[in-house]
């Protein structure tokens, strides 16, 4: 997930709940919204450009780890295929993941990168803020080093706020 800014819609917990961890790639919006997501299940997070000083403190930039076989790098504004930003393009360099989370830009985006051997995930915007008609997020299976079973939720942004 990515670009909560602050709200976390009732069905993140039906969606994510046969999941071992979430992943969050920026724009948590508070310390409160993300101990909430850390509460429910194990939370990998990176803080945005939308986070302030208390969440750069708590939260590192990027995240580089492994999942199941798979080499993860996680970082807020990371461009696109063929556009990545600067500090994505040293990540990548540096860490040569297979799987790229990113968020910023509200639209959701999976694509194979043949160039850099990776994929690259964009979940889009779970939150309510900003130009996106829709909330979306992912879920998927890593499993022996591979990537499989991708889910898409999908809500209209006015759908069940009150």
């Amino acid at each position: 997930m990515s670009d909560t800014h602050g709200y976390l819609h009732p069905r993140v917990f039906d969606f994510f709940s046969k999941c071992d961890e979430i992943w969050h790639a920026g724009d948590i919006g508070s310390l409160e919204l993300i101990d909430t997501i850390g509460n429910f299940k194990p939370t990998r997070a990176v803080w945005g450009n939308i986070d302030d000083h208390r969440m750069r403190s708590f939260l590192p930039e990027r995240l580089i780890f492994d999942c199941e076989g798979l080499s993860v790098l996680i970082i807020h504004i990371a461009g696109r295929p063929g556009k990545y930003s600067r500090e994505a393009k040293e990540a990548i360099k540096a860490h040569r993941p297979g799987l790229l989370v990113a968020g910023h830009s509200h639209i959701l985006q999976v694509k194979y990168d043949a160039a850099e051997k990776l994929m690259f995930i964009n979940p889009g915007a779970a939150g309510i803020h900003g130009f996106h008609h829709k909330i979306t997020m992912l879920r998927l299976v890593v499993d022996a080093g591979q990537m499989k079973d991708l889910e898409v939720f999908e809500i209209e942004r006015n759908n069940g706020i009150t």
